[in-house]
């Protein structure tokens, strides 16, 4: 979401001068190759991961968060983020 920022793991990436790239679904932003990335880091936001209805977005980011786990990228789910890296992983989370 807009307001969802990277705070203390942009400046740590910053430091280690990992270049560090953006990508809006919810904003319909072209998805990059996940060839190309070596860690997603997902953010939150005040929506339910069960809620592709209202928000069609989630679908394919659970998509690409798939691949990029196949493939064995690094994943940092933060909130919402790591809700949605435990439904792709097939975990019961009507239990969160």
């Amino acid at each position: 979401m807009p307001f969802e920022g990277l705070a203390s793991i942009e400046q740590w990436a910053t430091t280690k001068d990992y270049i560090l790239s953006v990508t809006k679904f919810y904003n319909g932003d072209t998805l990059p190759s996940v060839d190309d990335l070596d860690w997603v880091i997902v953010m939150g936001g005040p929506m339910n991961i069960y809620e592709d209805d209202k928000h069609p977005w989630l679908t394919l980011e659970k998509y690409f968060l798939e691949e990029a786990i196949k493939k064995n990228k690094i994943v940092i789910g933060i909130c919402l983020g790591s809700q949605l890296i435990a439904d792709v992983l097939g975990s019961n989370t009507n239990l969160i």
